[in-house]
């Protein structure tokens, strides 16, 4: 049977063997295309193992608050603190490669502030109830990841129901503009064909007075030689 300090060994192995595994996958997303549904679901999937990395590394260090077995001397728990230390150092950059600010924060990867942080939850648990803890989270992640597909979802279809309205408005306005256009062509027709009107109408009123001056003066002198003749 494996004592104590094995098993801790052990959990601080599978610990590395993780963050190799997630630097590896940071390192894969270099090649990847800038965006996309698979970019996203590889993004998801390294925050998730970053967040499996800091419970482990949460719960090697509650192991070391409370040893059992045989007791480990001064130098050897200061060279697993360092350990476990420079392992979060690693998985801190590694979060912030993928813009995690808030990994640092472990209540906000693990739930609302009212929930107790990932090492409270781990106090009093054995190796078993560890990974039924990361179990757990997992489980809350893929919750809070369904809901925000859900979200992502009803986001596209109103952005797509909000398109279709803008293509149906810019329709409306292009054929607004073509019956402007075209009553702006009849009204400058009608304008034109009223000038002309216009210059006519004055046309046959300077006759009709040309013609009544004559008849005025013919009468006026028919007037004169009647009065010449009879008087």
């Amino acid at each position: 049977m494996a004592s104590s300090s094995d098993s801790w060994i052990k959990e601080y192995n599978e610990a590395v063997k993780l963050a190799d595994d997630i630097n590896g996958m940071i390192s894969e997303r270099i090649s990847m295309p800038a965006s996309g549904p698979e970019t996203q679901r590889h993004a998801s999937a390294i925050r998730r193992k970053i967040t499996i990395l800091g419970t482990r590394l949460d719960g090697l260090q509650s192991l070391l608050s409370r040893p059992t077995g045989k007791p480990l001397t001064e130098k050897e728990m200061n060279r697993r603190k360092d350990m476990i230390a420079n392992l979060r150092t690693k998985a801190n950059q590694m979060a912030s490669t993928l813009n995690m600010s808030n990994f640092a924060n472990r209540d906000s990867l693990l739930g609302p502030d009212t929930k107790p942080d990932a090492m409270s939850r781990t106090v009093g648990l054995d190796n078993s109830g560890v990974v039924g803890l990361q179990r757990k989270i997992m489980r809350e992640q893929d919750e809070g990841l369904e809901k925000l597909e859900e979200t992502v979802v009803s986001t596209k279809h109103i952005a797509l129901a909000v398109n279709e309205e803008l293509d149906l408005h810019t329709r409306l306005i292009d054929d607004l503009d073509e019956h402007v256009d075209v009553t702006d062509s009849r009204l400058q027709r009608v304008q034109k064909n009223l000038a002309i009107l216009n210059k006519r109408t004055r046309g046959g009123c300077s006759c009709v007075c040309m013609l009544l001056a004559v008849v005025g003066i013919v009468i006026l002198i028919v007037m004169i030689y009647l009065l010449i003749k009879y008087l």
